[in-house]
């Protein structure tokens, strides 16, 4: 198997490399985008701040692929609001693959929220074997909306869309790569996805 992550200088990349080499598998990183329309499965990694995230895939042109890939593309944290229509941080145009916005937490609440917290709802086989409530690692001051597209929830401040699925695009804002053997087996379970679920 292939496995591409997008190296487009925003990343948590190499926890990432490292928890797919766990599972036996070589994570290539690049930027390429013919390499990476040949992938078997694509990470979109991200790391930072939205607007800066989105020039930096504008610069690269990978804003016109993203959207465009036909296999399994997963989304962590940064990388899966990017995937949203528009993120209040920088006030940024998103690449329009779910059709959600990203908001910010209140200040009535801890930004960013930091640290271990529960999925529940869950949908898609991507979550095969993983209990409800399932505690996952997250760090994060923004959040996508409950909308039609969530196969988890998590409430901090209010209920909002842990994870998303629309067609072969899945979003987590969780970090899986952190979040012991329950983020390990979403990875493994991703990287056995055959068709959309």
């Amino acid at each position: 198997m292939k496995l591409v992550i997008i190296d487009y200088g925003a990343g948590n990349i190499k926890s990432i490399q490292f928890a797919f080499k766990r599972l036996g598998i070589d994570a290539v990183l690049s930027n390429n985008v013919d390499e990476i329309k040949a992938a078997d499965k694509v990470i979109f990694p991200g790391v930072g701040e939205a607007s800066s995230a989105m020039k930096m895939l504008q610069e690269s042109g990978l804003d016109k692929v993203i959207p465009t890939l036909k296999q399994p593309v997963l989304g962590i944290c940064l990388g899966m609001q990017l995937m949203c229509n528009h993120s209040e941080e920088g006030n940024t145009k998103g690449l329009g693959i779910f059709n959600v916005d990203v908001k910010k937490f209140s200040n009535s609440v801890k930004v960013p929220q930091m640290g271990w917290n529960v999925i529940t709802d869950l949908k898609s086989d991507l979550f095969k074997g993983i209990k409800n409530k399932e505690f996952m690692y997250l760090v994060h001051s923004f959040y996508a909306e409950n909308c039609d597209e969530s196969i988890a929830k998590t409430g901090y401040e209010i209920e909002y869309a842990s994870a998303l699925l629309k067609d072969n695009f899945y979003g987590v804002q969780f970090h899986p790569e952190k979040s012991s053997l329950a983020g390990e087996q979403i990875l493994k379970n991703f990287l056995e996805l055959k068709t959309n679920n």
